[in-house]
């Protein structure tokens, strides 16, 4: 958002402000020129022969999300067969889906066979099954380079002793699996975490995944994952692109050159695509002073955004009815019998009941993880697409609560004649 006469406009000049009036609160809105804005930066900062970026879908997928992102020439990364589906629903090609699980059965991975998607194993184990069930099907593999990398435990995916991936002081067993099953290895695969600054540590994997990849004579493509760090407040540390891109690309290119042909260089970025795009508007239910805090109770939750609660993560949180009102601190809390707190002593404008607060950096892992924890319903979600704004998902009701519940008739009471 910027603040333009003391009131805050979102792309095209839309006021947020309207938007409530006109969607009620709480609202996530979804700003598509951000979006694109993101893509082109990441883009435009790699000069390879080749070059797709994998929109990770698990960090917001609504359906109008994914069509902008293949609107602009994007590629989908999958973690589940609903993913998977989505994209094909948004118009994906198959071939521009690449499908990455976790832990599932070979079942779901030839669910995802059948619909033609690229197909990303990350355990020996189900490489085996795979190359009995599918010795035809092209793979990529999942390398765990034993990199502690990210900006939180439960999002660093690379390390020693993580469930994701196949240790490369493995490479022995899948050659030898690859050989006895006859199977073709078309890519592989690195993700070390989220929230990642430092080139080199890119770099580090880059070059264990290049010593492995020697050894795959039949590569189509190399994927580095992801985990670029956005800025959440102003001052915030992020990571260079442009300076990442200039050294992973001069290093693509020797490998390349090397290898005898020109390879694909992939990346799956999510929040770096659509963080920033999100924003979350809240109404204040109520101001509650206690002792030594002065709280401000918000109709949301961790039911709608879970992140601070969940990761720890920072949110930015600005009073939208008064932009420049004489500052106070807050904390910030939801409706959610649990502690459910969105910031702590925050220095926002003078609040009062029934004012709009948004909390920004909400496009990513806020609205996919949200619940109907305590059976609140989830909120709707309005996209801003070339300065006009759109419902695209609809505020859950009572019906959508009961909607899959299954009343057992043993608790239906018979009449008694009397």
């Amino acid at each position: 958002m910027i603040l333009e006469n003391n009131r805050y406009l979102l792309s095209g000049g839309i006021d947020p402000l309207e938007l409530c009036s006109k969607y009620d609160c709480p609202l996530y809105v979804y700003d598509s020129a951000i979006m694109e804005r993101q893509y082109k930066r990441i883009n435009d900062a790699f000069n390879v022969k080749n070059l797709k970026l994998n929109y990770a879908c698990k960090a917001l997928t609504n359906i109008n999300v994914l069509k902008v992102f293949n609107e602009l020439g994007a590629g989908l990364d999958t973690v589940s067969i609903q993913e998977v589906k989505l994209g094909l629903k948004a118009g994906f090609a198959p071939q521009d889906i690449i499908y990455t699980p976790n832990c599932v059965s070979l079942e779901e991975i030839s669910l995802a066979v059948a619909e033609g998607v690229k197909i990303n194993i990350d355990n020996t184990s189900i490489l085996e099954q795979f190359g009995q069930a599918h010795p035809d099907v092209p793979v990529c593999i999942r390398v765990n380079p034993h990199i502690m990398a990210g900006g939180n435990s439960k999002t660093s995916v690379g390390h020693i002793d993580s469930k994701f991936g196949i240790s490369f002081h493995q490479m022995p067993l899948a050659h030898r699996i690859v050989e006895a099953t006859g199977l073709t290895v078309e890519g592989l695969h690195m993700h070390t975490g989220s929230g990642i600054l430092d080139a080199e540590v890119f770099l580090r994997g880059a070059e264990i995944l290049f010593n492995i990849a020697s050894e795959f004579p039949d590569l189509d493509y190399i994927d580095f994952g992801s985990g670029f760090k956005v800025p959440y407040k102003e001052g915030d540390i992020a990571t260079d692109i442009e300076d990442l891109g200039e050294k992973i690309s001069d290093r693509f290119n020797t490998f390349c050159e090397e290898y005898g042909r020109d390879l694909t260089l992939m990346f799956e970025p999510g929040k770096y695509l659509v963080s920033e795009a999100g924003f979350f508007f809240v109404k204040v239910n109520v101001i509650k002073q206690t002792t030594s805090t002065i709280f401000a109770g918000i109709d949301s939750g961790l039911n709608h955004l879970i992140r601070p609660m969940f990761y720890n993560a920072y949110h930015e949180i600005v009073n939208v009815s008064k932009p420049t009102g004489k500052p106070r601190f807050y904390t910030v809390v939801g409706y959610i019998c649990e502690t459910d707190t969105f910031g702590t002593n925050r220095r926002i404008s003078e609040i009062h009941e029934g004012e709009i607060l948004c909390i920004e950096h909400a496009g990513a892992y806020c609205s996919s993880m949200a619940s109907n924890y305590n059976s609140r319903y989830r909120p709707a979600e309005v996209m801003i697409y070339k300065g006009k704004d759109y419902l695209i998902r609809k505020r859950e009701t009572m019906e959508d609560l009961l909607r899959n519940q299954v009343e057992v008739p043993v608790f239906v009471k018979e009449k008694v004649e009397s």
